[in-house]
């Protein structure tokens, strides 16, 4: 069992720390808040901090960003965006120096526009293309840090809720510290910014003990701590005993689950959607379901392309052509099942920008029709897109037919053509028509559509 910080250390002398770092410049603070237990604890003591300075020495910003990577648990997200709320407004109470915020992918790069738009394929844990974390959560929280910085033209300190696997309690020496060498390291990818982890010292216990014990469980802001306490049970199948009771000896605690995005396919089993629904959530099955049938349909072959989005193809290990993107009819099943999915249960799964992103994605790409999208979404809501009326065909459907048709007869692959189609209108305006004729020269000169002389090749020369 780890030793408890406040066995040498009190509450008064770690709000002492926070409160030397945030006196010691003039650099803003920004605190990633996810919502749970340990990233409320940093927000809770910086709060509490605040409340003890006079308004004279609240001499600098503490933003309080949080990440909605728009595929987040539907009871984590709207508890963080109530938590928002109410810190937005408790602040401007108090008068206190807090800007409150909430960040997201921009809807042309969110989980939905580059798998159902661009055909990325789902994340894995041990796979080579992880692109999700990146730009759903990092990137998003990295450029509002870099408009902190611009803005304010000044380095920042981003305070994190991250804690030692084992911590070892020692006495905190405030006088004498030197708190470059001590307390702040440089950020790893922000240039000016530096990173402060004001509760790596605390155990699970110390954590709960914070949010629970202090001022009877009730935050500065006037939420009730006792509420994540409930999420963080149900998320552990209701199996999980309540903060600081002694169970067969032991001190037990919640707090073992992590909260994720509830479409993540990075893990095998999604434990704590899992036990959200074993706790009586039972409104979130049909997103289990979905998540389960996506996972289930990433490696079936008629719904994967044996070429890259670039036109490059490789062989796997077996000999075998290597998989791509989803194809187009996997990208249109994926969205009418998550439409399906959004119907019935009356909760917002995908975003109108996150669709119009997505059909511009499919215009440039894929689409000839350009109707696809507005009216596979009539089709299963019953309502038109805000841009449906103005939707019209690149080409009509009878030259699309004959196209296709002399493209079989000639033996010319019809999606070298439809892409040859889809170049010339993108490039029509340049005045430069060395654009045209690069864009021409990139489609016919693509690996997929030698591959298989280039291997003959290849074979001769061995």
């Amino acid at each position: 069992m780890e030793n408890s910080y406040f066995n040498e250390n009190t509450l008064e002398e770690l709000i002492e720390e926070i409160e030397y770092v945030y006196k010691s410049d003039d650099r803003p603070w920004v605190i990633g808040y996810s919502g749970g237990k340990d990233s409320t604890t940093v927000v809770e003591l910086v709060y509490k901090m605040l409340l003890g300075l006079s308004k004279e020495e609240r001499h600098k910003n503490v933003y309080i960003v949080s990440s909605d990577t728009l595929i987040e648990n539907p009871l984590i997200k709207i508890y963080l965006n109530k938590m928002n709320e109410l810190l937005g407004e408790a602040a401007n109470r108090d008068d206190l120096p807090i800007k409150s915020a909430m960040v997201t992918p921009p809807a042309n790069n969110s989980f939905w526009a580059n798998v159902i738009g661009r055909g990325f394929p789902t994340p894995r844990m041990n796979g080579t293309f992880r692109w999700c974390t990146d730009r759903l959560k990092i990137n998003p929280s990295s450029e509002f840090i870099q408009r902190i910085i611009d803005d304010e033209r000044k380095e920042v300190v981003v305070l994190l809720g991250v804690r030692k696997a084992e911590s070892i309690a020692r006495k905190r020496r405030i006088e004498g510290r030197e708190l470059a060498n001590r307390l702040l390291n440089r950020h790893e990818t922000i240039k000016d910014a530096y990173v402060y982890n004001p509760i790596v010292e605390l155990t699970t216990e110390d954590v709960w003990d914070v949010l629970l014990q202090c001022d009877g469980g009730t935050t500065p802001w006037g939420s009730d701590n006792s509420e994540l306490v409930n999420l963080y049970a149900d998320a552990d199948s209701g199996e999980c005993p309540f903060a600081g009771i002694q169970a067969g000896g032991q001190t037990q605690s919640c707090g073992n689950s992590r909260f994720g995005c509830w479409v993540c396919t990075v893990v095998k089993e999604d434990k704590s959607l899992k036990g959200f629904i074993k706790s009586g959530h039972r409104e979130l099955k049909p997103l289990a379901d979905f998540r389960t049938w996506l996972m289930g349909i990433r490696d079936i072959d008629e719904y994967r392309e044996k070429k890259r989005r670039n036109g490059t193809v490789y062989k796997t290990k077996q000999g075998d052509m290597g998989y791509g993107p989803f194809t187009w009819e996997a990208r249109k099943l994926i969205l009418r099942r998550l439409l399906e999915t959004q119907k019935s249960m009356g909760y917002e799964l995908i975003t109108i920008e996150e669709l119009k992103a997505i059909d511009e994605i499919w215009d440039q790409e894929l689409d000839l029709s350009r109707r696809t999208l507005v009216e596979l979404y009539e089709d299963i809501t019953g309502e038109k897109l805000p841009w449906y009326e103005y939707k019209e065909p690149l080409i009509d459907s009878d030259t699309v037919n004959f196209l296709e048709r002399l493209a079989v007869q000639n033996n010319v692959p019809s999606e070298l053509v439809r892409n040859m189609i889809l170049s010339v209108y993108q490039n029509k305006n340049y005045s430069n028509q060395r654009m045209l004729k690069d864009g021409m020269e990139r489609l016919i000169n693509q690996q997929w559509l030698h591959y298989e002389i280039i291997e003959e090749i290849e074979n001769e020369n061995q």
